[in-house]
């Protein structure tokens, strides 16, 4: 049995748990759930969720900077499809897994934050070199840093260390 530390001298997992929070809280069953539930956003009508405030949010961001997440085609949804039922899931399971300090989260760490830096990496590409780039690019790139950096920390920690929360 490993003898695993405390959350409160593993400091860095509290970054972690914070990035999993907000993808959990806000960006997959929010942002990402209100791009499969509104098919155009220039046409629709109110759904129960997510509420109509953040919805609003979305579609300025969209609108103002992001075409891609106002033009919503086919292999951006299917990204958005394994948000919510591939990442949303996992997250809930990391937060769990990164304050209880369990193992088991290792092998899933490395499948989901591969996955998710090759979407990321396909999006910004698309953001740079497609037929809609991004209205701002500058602050397009910035906003999807964490998506591509946090993916790279992940596999980092799980990969120099057979257990990862432990001493």
């Amino acid at each position: 049995m490993n003898n695993i530390l405390p959350l409160r001298e593993r400091k860095t997992d509290y970054i972690y748990i914070g990035f999993f929070l907000l993808n959990l809280l806000y960006i997959t069953y929010i942002v990402d759930l209100e791009q499969l539930v509104i098919k155009n956003p220039s046409d629709f009508t109110y759904p129960l969720w997510p509420l109509p405030f953040l919805i609003d949010m979305v579609h300025w961001w969209g609108s103002n900077f992001d075409p891609l997440q106002w033009l919503r085609p086919v292999w951006w949804k299917a990204t958005i499809w394994l948000d919510v039922i591939l990442f949303g899931p996992y997250y809930a399971l990391a937060v769990y897994a990164f304050i209880k300090g369990k193992e088991w989260i290792r092998i899933p760490t490395f499948i989901v934050m591969s996955i998710l830096f090759t979407n990321v990496f396909i999006i910004c590409s698309e953001e740079i070199f497609g037929p809609t780039p991004a209205k701002n690019l500058p602050l397009v790139l910035f906003a999807n840093a964490p998506w591509a950096l946090f993916p790279v920390f992940l596999i980092w920690k799980m990969w120099k260390n057979e257990h990862p929360f432990a001493r």
